[in-house]
């Protein structure tokens, strides 16, 4: 039976990184000749059907969305039911603001780009914007992320304005959410659920740098996990 991906986000064609969103599922699908599809699905379509129909999720780059709840609903969905769920950039950050919301516990956990006087802002504006950078990122020693990439170091592009508040970088490390990646400057770029079968979220746009010849190994692995 084929199976389906959800690529959750407004898509936009003149958006580089919902363009490589694409072109990096058909790198890795190629190369190993993965019957897998993927659809985008604007986050006001999200319904109660949503896994009825597809096998995993990918909560794309571009928010803010049309409907954050209804993201958030979806990704708790598939945190809590071992459904494969990547985030990137975007996805990232509302990966945290779900976590942060339904496990730890601060029910109006907020993201900067719907209400940046939010009492529990989560996911901040940052200092100097990431967007169009490329930057070392150290992997933590045993995470899944650091097995996908076969290493201890990887450098990744970014496209984002926003990322996790500094002053909640302890409260998220205190339930099972592990952090797996920072940069130079020790900042959040990576988070892993380890006991999840995928459940992972970068901040930077790992399907930037996928090509044909080299499809990304995060990528290569998320549909990896859909195909099991």
């Amino acid at each position: 039976m084929v199976k389906s991906i959800a690529l959750l986000g407004e898509y936009t064609s003149t958006f580089p990184p919902h363009v490589s969103t694409d072109a990096a599922i058909r790198h890795a699908q190629d190369l190993f000749d993965l019957d897998i599809t993927a659809d985008w699905v604007s986050t006001e379509d999200i319904g109660p059907t949503l896994f009825e129909h597809f096998s995993g999720i990918w909560v794309a780059p571009g928010s803010p969305y049309k409907n954050i709840e209804k993201t958030l609903w979806a990704i708790r969905y598939a945190r809590e039911n071992n459904i494969p769920c990547f985030g990137t950039c975007g996805g990232f950050q509302h990966m945290v603001i779900e976590y942060a919301r339904h496990v730890l516990g601060f029910k109006d956990a907020q993201h900067a780009e719907y209400d940046p006087y939010a009492s529990n802002l989560f996911i901040s504006e940052l200092a100097c914007s990431l967007a169009g950078r490329e930057m070392r990122l150290s992997l933590a020693p045993g995470s899944r992320i650091a097995a996908i990439y076969g290493g201890s170091s990887a450098t990744e592009s970014y496209y984002c304005n926003f990322g996790v508040n500094p002053y909640y970088v302890d409260q998220l490390q205190q339930g099972p959410l592990q952090v797996s990646a920072s940069d130079a400057e020790g900042e959040i770029r990576v988070i892993e659920h380890p006991d999840h079968p995928f459940f992972i979220g970068t901040l930077f746009v790992p399907q930037m740098r996928s090509t044909s010849e080299r499809p990304h190994p995060l990528i290569i692995a998320f549909l990896m996990a859909i195909g099991l």
